[in-house]
């Protein structure tokens, strides 16, 4: 990486505070839309959420967790009434679906865990309040996209077809061992009505050996490869080793390909928004390698997918 685009790229622990492995947020230079926090809580351990006017979805990485959230809304009377909700969780990112939780950005809100785990916390600023609300592991939109050696999997629960929101697009991304995702290179810096929507992206990574992969493998050895280039919009640069914990920012530019090791599969959380109007992910492909879609045509999807609790 260039200097002028090392600081997009973060390693495990190097945005850490307060408690929190990562903290992007408004206060990270260059970023203003999005933002992402990632923790681990030791068993019968809790975070708080405490500002309003920011928009999230609580989403569990590891484990199960209690979220209790406390509405500050303009409809509330006196002392912000209490709700507590279960959020079931997962073994890993790699054990299909898991519910999440969207919170109001009129709510503040405590996340704990009795068994311990990991979780991110998607996040945009804004004061448009839409309705808490818990998304089932079950309600949430799986999608195969790609196909062949392009397959992968994404769960679609901060879409605009899944949750009604004011500024974010918050979605997940399962890439076996050996494929390609974020593929075609593609960007989202532009504003050309029902062509392209100007989207500020966070990649945040996780990586894992295969199921099938020996004993002996080690987690921490788990990586993939990330790339992000310069468009019209600015210069940046990453080509980098992605393990878990790493988080890439991306301004503008073409991003991809997002490429599993082989013996390793690939996981990233996506939280995009920007400054148009409309809620929406319009994206345009680098003309160079646009034509690689139509070689996906009358080919299967990897037969690896879909991760399941189940695989």
């Amino acid at each position: 990486m260039s200097d002028a685009s090392a600081r997009w790229f973060h390693r495990r622990g190097e945005l850490s505070a307060g408690g929190w492995e990562t903290v992007v947020d408004e206060r990270t230079p260059g970023w203003q839309h999005t933002g992402l926090r990632v923790a681990r809580l030791g068993a019968g351990s809790s975070l708080e959420l405490e500002q309003t006017g920011i928009e999230r979805l609580v989403i569990p990485l590891s484990g199960s967790f209690a979220v209790t959230h406390r509405d500050h809304g303009a409809g509330s009377l006196g002392s912000a009434q209490e709700t507590t909700t279960e959020l079931a969780g997962r073994a890993s990112v790699f054990s299909g679906p898991t519910d999440v939780l969207y919170l109001s950005a009129a709510t503040t809100a405590t996340v704990a865990s009795a068994a311990g785990g990991r979780f991110a916390v998607a996040t945009s600023p804004t004061h448009t309040l839409f309705p808490t609300r818990r998304i089932a592991a079950a309600e949430t939109p799986v999608e195969l996209r790609g196909a062949g050696a392009s397959s992968r999997q994404v769960h679609n629960f901060g879409t605009p077809q899944a949750l009604d929101a004011a500024r974010f697009i918050v979605c997940e991304v399962i890439t076996p061992s050996e494929n390609w995702s974020s593929y075609p290179p593609h960007k989202h810096d532009e504003h050309v009505p029902g062509t392209e929507s100007r989207l500020e992206e966070i990649y945040y990574f996780e990586a894992a050996p295969t199921a099938d992969a020996p004993a002996a493998a080690s987690p921490d050895a788990a990586f993939g490869m990330f790339s992000t280039y310069s468009s019209l919009a600015g210069e940046i640069e990453i080509d980098a080793m992605v393990r878990t914990g790493d988080v890439a920012l991306v301004p503008f530019g073409y991003h991809g390909p997002a490429v599993a090791a082989p013996g390793y599969d690939l996981y990233y959380l996506n939280v995009m928004a920007g400054p148009d109007a409309e809620r929406v992910w319009n994206i345009t492909d680098d003309p160079a390698h646009a034509w690689v879609r139509a070689t996906w045509d009358g080919q299967e999807f990897d037969a690896r997918l879909p991760f399941s609790a189940a695989s």
